[in-house]
C-alpha cells in the first residue's frame, strides 16, 4: 500500500466522520427533545394529589303521600 493510499483512506474517513457526527449529534438532539415534551405532558396531565373526587349514583324516588283535599270558596260581588 502507497502513501497516496493511506491519504485517500483517510480523507475518506474524515469525510464520513465529518458528516456522520453531526447529524448524529442532530438526531440525539431531537430524541432529547422529543423525550422531554413527552414526559411534560405526562406531568401535565396527572391528576393533583387531594384534588376532587367524583361519586355517581342515582337515587330512588320516594312515593308521595296522598294530597290533601281543600275545598276554596271565591265570592264575587256584582
Amino acid at each position: 500500500m502507497s502513501l497516496s493510499e493511506e491519504r485517500l483512506r483517510a480523507r475518506r474517513r474524515k469525510r464520513r466522520n465529518r458528516f456522520l457526527r453531526p447529524a448524529a449529534a442532530g438526531l440525539l438532539g431531537v430524541i432529547v427533545l422529543l423525550v422531554g415534551v413527552a414526559i411534560g405532558r405526562a406531568l401535565a396531565d396527572a391528576p393533583s394529589p387531594g384534588g376532587t373526587r367524583t361519586s355517581v349514583r342515582t337515587l330512588q324516588p320516594q312515593p308521595l303521600p296522598p294530597a290533601a283535599k281543600k275545598t276554596v270558596t271565591v265570592t264575587v260581588s256584582p
